[in-house]
């Protein structure tokens, strides 16, 4: 393409995007999948763009697109909903790890013959779910604020899941011999240590943030502050993105802890984000979700009907799978129409397509095989999840969902008809109409 088509192609998918989210509350087809669409076509389907020109800056761009959307919903988040959240979210990120790896090593030794090691490797790649795709989608979805922070909470612990289980994996068959102990203690410090430099960070910052107001184009200093908190986590061994996610929470959640700080130290002035820098992080979010899942388009390779066939496979069974981790590893109280939608969501993104490119690197047998496979279950996983929550809304598949988690929501409804003094008691702030209304 030369430059002035590529500016105006911009431009065009700029517009695009904006009337891809206008046009998800008329037919519930998420903009997420109709990017996804433009991407493939124009990368392995029209063969006008491919990853390759974007050297090592398409890696780079799509952990910024992480970082940012980590951050911003996490500014999101209020600390009531958080430690209300916090237990049921490991249950279920706990619960759809183990079973979808599972599920997925056991079909890539039985039907790839890939052999045990390397099955568990493609297992714990695909474990988790990319919150990438997951927290846009909830967002336009419009569920209550308990069931989205469990969802993005679970994306986020999964992506840890599979990074810190795939890397020792892959480690221990180089080194003869995998050591479980050593795994779990950097599972918990890749945890906790990464949380502690995001909430010292953000406490940090929500003082310096007054001062920084005053420079001349200052805006953009709370986004390198993130950069530089994420980029020294990882150097450190741990998760960058959980660091990301826990400063966004503590520059949310600035009256909390500054009440606490200031009472010991009262020449401190924490101050959190203003509407005017909220709306500013929301549009880059806007602009750089959209080039992702461009990106992630147009990065699918259809190199084998096989590879294809194998990893359409391992999403269909990954996606009913996924029922019951939800069914079992979600408490009640969520509303049925917000747990029906928890079970369409497994999508995989980021984090298991830079995985599943390492056993390649490394020169293992079946490395192309699970590489290319997990594009296509990147691809596909996206593809349903946005099928089903629209087919959820018009057809059967809705009742077939319901059905299941039947015996979800009531506690909220009998919340609500309880009257609107007791309903205002709830921790989430819904209405008594949102709270009882059973859409399924």
């Amino acid at each position: 393409m030369t430059s002035a088509l590529v500016i105006a192609f911009i431009g065009a998918l700029v517009f695009g995007a904006h009337l891809f989210v206008g046009m998800f509350a008329k037919t519930r087809v998420p903009d997420v999948l109709l990017l996804i669409v433009i991407g493939l076509l124009l990368g392995p389907v029209g063969h006008l763009v491919t990853p390759a020109q974007f050297g090592g800056v398409g890696p780079v761009f799509t952990t910024i697109t992480l970082v940012f959307i980590l951050f911003e919903s996490g500014t999101e988040l209020h600390i009531g909903t958080l430690r209300s959240a916090l237990s049921g979210t490991f249950i279920l990120a706990t619960l759809n790890f183990v079973v979808t790896a599972a599920v997925v090593a056991a079909a890539a030794w039985r039907l790839a013959h890939l052999g045990p090691m390397r099955s568990l490797v493609m297992g714990a790649v695909l474990g988790g779910t990319s919150p990438a795709v997951v927290i846009p989608l909830s967002a336009q979805l419009k569920m209550r604020r308990d069931s989205s922070t469990i969802l993005f909470l679970e994306s986020a612990v999964g992506d840890v899941f599979s990074i810190v289980i795939a890397l020792a994996l892959l480690d221990g068959m180089q080194a003869g011999n995998v050591h479980w102990g050593p795994v779990a203690g950097k599972l918990v410090a890749s945890f906790l240590i990464a949380a502690m430099l995001g909430a010292l960070g953000a406490v940090c910052w929500s003082n310096l943030l007054s001062r920084m107001r005053t420079l001349q184009n200052g805006m953009f200093t709370t986004a390198a502050f993130v950069f530089l908190i994420f980029g020294v986590t990882e150097m450190l061994g741990y998760s960058g993105a959980i660091a990301a996610l826990v400063f966004g929470i503590g520059l949310g959640n600035v009256n909390w802890h500054g009440a606490l700080l200031s009472r010991k130290f009262p020449s401190l002035e924490p101050v959190g984000l203003n509407e005017h820098e909220k709306t500013f992080f929301a549009e880059i979010v806007f602009l750089l979700k959209m080039f992702f899942f461009v990106y992630i388009g147009l990065s699918i390779q259809f190199k084998s009907l096989w590879w294809i066939t194998f990893g359409l496979t391992v999403t269909l069974l990954i996606f009913i799978v996924r029922i019951p981790i939800v069914r079992f590893g979600v408490n009640k109280v969520i509303a049925r129409t917000d747990a029906c939608r928890m079970a369409a969501m497994a999508p995989k993104g980021l984090a298991a397509a830079v995985l599943a490119s390492v056993p390649l690197q490394q020169g293992m047998l079946g490395g192309d095989l699970i590489q290319n496979s997990t594009y296509a279950v990147v691809l596909f996983s996206i593809i349903l999840t946005s099928l089903l929550i629209f087919l959820q809304d018009r057809t059967y598949i809705g009742r077939f969902y319901g059905m299941i988690f039947s015996g979800f929501g009531k506690e909220q409804a009998r919340a609500a008809a309880a009257g609107p003094m007791d309903a205002g008691k709830s921790e989430y702030g819904d209405s008594k109409a949102a709270s009882a209304k059973e859409d399924l």
